[in-house]
């Protein structure tokens, strides 16, 4: 891996995507401070400190696009849980790529694709964790449930370089397997998981929201969900 440490920056991703040409595949891009990150949807990813994890993987795994790409997301959320999991941590995984500790969200994870013209330049994968943020602050900055690894820990302080160093290490070491065989390398350890299938849900999709029971996931990692007695797959949405 090349890594690449940065002080501050606006979003790991944004300066990822910008350097895509001048830097090798599997670049990792890490920043102590991040002022203006982004989740899925534009949503603006809180910087809760030095002490947390900002970072974004330059991945350039074949010269063209492929469907499968859409589901590196739901492959980070998978490795993510494992490492939690060895914390000793409840993890669970609200569609499509939420990690919850103790029903709490700890992460953010976005994935863009980077095309020039006719051209595929390369994937950047975002992640951003809550390792070490002050509960009081926490509760300023959020009215949502959010969690934070020191917090759920009962600890001090989360040693982040070695939490990153867990992560990534987890992340390659299953990632060719995955550009292999795409979702269904992930299928099952993402459904036990899950903690939405057989549950009535609202999910937000771009233009509506759609109520119904979440069913299943098939083979590329969309919802089967059942919604006024039909059918339907969603690729992309949130559930409420």
């Amino acid at each position: 891996m090349n890594i690449v440490n940065l002080k501050e920056v606006n979003s790991t991703n944004t300066y990822a995507k910008e350097k895509i040409d001048q830097l090798p595949d599997r670049t990792v891009v890490l920043a102590n401070r991040q002022t203006a990150g982004r989740g899925r949807f534009n949503r603006n990813w809180i910087d809760m400190g030095e002490g947390n994890l900002f970072m974004s993987i330059i991945l350039k795994p074949f010269s063209d696009f492929n469907p499968i790409y859409s589901n590196l997301t739901q492959y980070m959320s998978v490795i993510l849980c494992r490492v939690l999991e060895k914390y000793g941590l409840d993890v669970k995984i609200k569609w499509p790529n939420d990690v919850l500790v103790n029903g709490k969200k700890i992460s953010g994870i976005l994935s863009e694709a980077v095309v020039k013209g006719d051209n595929f330049n390369g994937l950047v994968l975002g992640v951003g964790v809550n390792l070490n943020a002050d509960i009081d602050r926490l509760k300023l900055v959020t009215d949502k449930d959010v969690a934070s690894l020191n917090i759920e820990l009962s600890k001090e302080y989360v040693d982040k370089r070695l939490f990153t160093e867990k992560l990534l290490s987890e992340f390659f070491n299953d990632y060719e397997k995955f550009l292999k065989d795409g979702f269904i390398s992930i299928k099952d350890e993402y459904i036990s998981k899950c903690n939405f299938l057989g549950k009535r849900l609202n999910i937000k999709l771009y233009n509506e929201t759609v109520d119904g029971i979440a069913l299943s996931l098939n083979d590329s990692g969309a919802l089967v969900f059942n919604t006024k007695n039909k059918t339907v797959v969603i690729n992309a949405g949130d559930i409420l």
